[in-house]
């Protein structure tokens, strides 16, 4: 337990932090510092996030202080009509009227008074209005129709790829899905595609195939879907498993996905079990994401999915947050009362413990697919 001082000090330090006053070798000693201790590193997001709430209720105050200074004005200027109160009436009045903010300033005054301790031990103290972006990638369309004519130029130049399904445009968002069974069933998240019309997936090499929607559960945000294509050629086996139990704090992750057009490696570790505002449904992890980071894989070291990355807080660094992996269970459990799929299985066993790093990534590339459509 840290004392008085040291809570005093690791503050005053993410203050400076997030604000961007310190040089550049105390910066780079302070995400070290997060990096290995897993409440300083949750202490910096929740403070940012805490510190976005106190400015936007300041901007909040002053905007009403000014519509009032407005109104005054106009009201002296005869240019509005206003019943003016006097003596008790005018006392009255202006109670009633600043009594709540007068509440809520001394409120924050406490609060930031006896905060400290809370934001060093709490890891998922509540916030109103929490304020996460979902990490599916909104494309442009009239930049994807020139990307689009340009490969259909250069494959009927090379006499290539002629038997590659062409996708009908506009393509407005593309993600990450991976597989969960070598058939072809993937899992994405359900923001993915829960507003679709068509969707198609590409593979590591620029191969594409078509989907369909098998299952979706916006509550949990995810989605099973299929590729439903002749040219798809089924695998013997996936070489990762995929995780029935949670990761611990501080456990090394390490992610895949289509942020770009060509697949994109992440690395982090598991800042917390639960997500934002203490959502069970999902974990925290330290990782760089981007738009088109929805809906792909978590791994551990064992090469084990432990989830599926999802979203990340706004105006917090370091703050993304993955649905954790008992989830894909639970989705494939509901699939299988349809009989087409009841022989469905998801295996937990993974082949690249011991790998790596390099050959566990090697290993899972062909498995990850971007998933994008209209």
């Amino acid at each position: 337990m840290m004392n008085d001082n040291n809570e005093i000090m690791i503050l005053d330090s993410a203050e400076r932090y997030i604000r961007g006053e310190m040089n550049p070798e105390e910066r780079l000693y302070f995400e070290n510092l997060r990096k290995m201790n897993p409440a300083i590193d949750q202490l910096v997001v929740e403070h940012t996030l805490f510190l976005q709430q106190l400015n936007e209720y300041g901007e909040s105050q002053q905007f009403k202080s000014n519509l009032h200074n407005i109104h005054t004005e106009l009201s002296e200027q005869g240019k509005i009509s206003s019943d003016k109160l006097k003596g008790k009436a005018r006392v009255v009045y202006l109670w009633n009227r600043y009594k709540r903010v007068t509440a809520i300033a001394a409120s924050i005054a406490g609060i930031t008074a006896i905060s400290i301790s809370m934001l060093v031990n709490s890891l998922t103290p509540a916030i109103k209005d929490p304020k996460v972006q979902d990490l599916v990638n909104k494309v442009n369309v009239i930049e994807k129709k020139m990307k689009d004519v340009d490969r259909k130029i250069e494959n009927v130049d090379s006499k290539t790829n002629i038997s590659q399904p062409l996708i009908p445009m506009p393509v407005r968002f593309n993600g990450t899905g991976f597989l969960i069974d070598p058939k072809g069933l993937m899992i994405t998240n359900a923001h993915v595609v829960k507003n679709s019309r068509n969707i198609y997936v590409q593979n590591n090499k620029g191969d594409q195939f078509r989907a369909i929607v098998l299952r979706l559960d916006p509550t949990k945000d995810v989605a099973i879907i299929k590729i439903d294509d002749k040219n798809f050629k089924p695998y013997a086996s996936l070489p990762y498993g995929i995780k029935r139990g949670s990761a611990d704090i501080a456990e090394p992750i390490f992610t895949m996905g289509f942020p770009r057009d060509e697949i994109v490696y992440g690395e982090g570790y598991l800042s917390a079990k639960t997500g934002f505002n203490g959502d069970t449904l999902s974990c925290q992890i330290s990782v760089d994401a981007n738009p088109g980071n929805s809906g792909g894989p978590v791994f551990n070291r064992n090469g084990e999915v432990i989830g599926i990355l999802s979203q990340k807080a706004t105006g917090a660094q370091g703050a993304v947050f993955a649905v954790q992996a008992k989830y894909i269970y639970k989705a494939v459990e509901e699939l299988k009362k349809n009989q087409l799929y009841d022989n469905v299985k998801v295996s937990s066993k993974t082949l690249l413990n011991g790998l790596d790093r390099v050959q566990q990534a090697k290993r899972i590339q062909e498995f990850v697919f971007m998933v994008k459509g209209d």
